[in-house]
């Protein structure tokens, strides 16, 4: 079956239930003819979603599975983690609704992995809370980077806009010293590839912004710009790779700048996030680009101040959900066209013929 014809396997974490997770899961998949264009698995519970879907007085039918395996086409499956009762209190975190997030994250993960899933879709969580319960990471984008083993970036992308962060959860002090030639010459190539192969851009051009006030106002306020960020750009442009900048981050997101450039580098969280979230927060969605698997999320949080309300909108949720399966049929098109370019060419028999040919039948 090609890449077009496959029906995507869409992996969902539930995030902490008592934001907003589970009702912004229900009215994305809230279209009878959803399932026509991807398989959703939610990992989850059965009875917490009947609680949840009464509140929000949705109708869906779940069909309840205890393996991956047994999920079907055409259906609305979910995992069911946890068969007992869970105590939901909307608004806040408690000990339940953060271990049943760690324990979705980690059997959605475990399935990317294992393959029973094509693509993972993370609701919001609450970070601070999973790691007072043992959870390792300050965010997603650290967890999975430790179970693939490999460096990711934080990639927030729309149709329009696509910025990524070189650091991500870290302390503003700490910006600069977590900043490097060598390690941004690697995250300019890891969005080139990306942007070739996932969002199938041919030629990309990458913006790169600078760390400090108007880009250090040629040294005069910080020299990160011309001693690390622009070797950088130059080594890369050099090798053929269409980076540019630094530029100053307090004038770029302007449309008639940023609408010139596939994607733009920010070098830290908020330098890239506080504008792309203004420009863009309805549609956004935060995808974690360089790794093997396909993962993305939301650009939201779990908005406790609206849990259960029945106003959480889920515009960008539904955007993560379409996000991955075009990039997984992206990603698809484009190894088996790679894999077409590489196979090697038969060689010609001790005939003479060459048997990748098409032979003449003598009439």
């Amino acid at each position: 079956m090609s890449s077009k014809q496959h029906k995507v396997r869409v992996g969902i974490s539930v995030g902490d239930f008592n934001g907003i997770g589970p009702e912004i899961i229900m009215k994305a998949l809230d279209d009878k003819s959803i399932t026509d264009f991807f398989t959703p698995i939610i990992f989850a519970s059965g009875k917490l979603f009947t609680y949840q879907k009464n509140i929000f007085k949705l109708q869906h039918n779940f069909n309840y599975i205890t393996e991956v395996s047994q999920a079907q086409a055409g259906k609305i499956n979910m995992v069911n983690l946890w068969k007992d009762n869970v105590n939901v209190d909307l608004g806040k975190p408690t000990d339940e609704s953060t271990k049943m997030a760690i324990d979705s994250l980690e059997a959605a993960t475990n399935a990317l992995i294992s393959k029973d899933i094509d693509v993972l879709v993370t609701a919001p969580i609450n970070k601070d809370e999973m790691m007072k319960h043992g959870f390792a990471h300050a965010g997603h984008t650290g967890y999975l980077e430790e179970k693939f083993n490999k460096k990711g970036i934080m990639f927030l992308v729309t149709d329009d806009l696509k910025v990524a962060v070189s650091t991500h959860h870290i302390p503003l002090a700490q910006v600069a010293e977590n900043i490097s030639k060598e390690k941004l010459k690697k995250q300019i190539k890891l969005l080139n590839q990306c942007l070739i192969e996932d969002f199938q851009v041919q030629k990309p051009k990458i913006a790169v912004l600078g760390l400090n006030p108007h880009s250090g106002d040629g040294g005069q306020i910080g020299k990160e710009e011309i001693e690390v960020i622009q070797p950088a750009i130059q080594e890369i442009f050099d090798n053929g790779i269409m980076a540019f900048g630094p530029f100053p981050a307090d004038s770029f997101f302007q449309p008639e700048k940023y609408r010139n450039y596939d994607a733009v580098l920010a070098m830290y969280h908020d330098q890239g996030l506080a504008p792309f979230k203004t420009l863009a927060y309805a549609e956004g969605v935060n995808y974690t680009a360089g790794l093997p698997f396909i993962r993305t999320s939301p650009d939201h949080g779990v908005a406790y101040d609206i849990a259960g309300q029945n106003i959480a909108d889920e515009q960008s949720f539904r955007e993560a959900i379409f996000t991955a399966v075009k990039i997984f049929k992206n990603r698809s098109e484009y190894n088996a066209l790679m894999e077409g370019r590489l196979r090697p060419k038969r060689a010609v028999s001790d005939t003479g013929v060459d048997e990748d040919l098409p032979q003449d039948s003598g009439r």
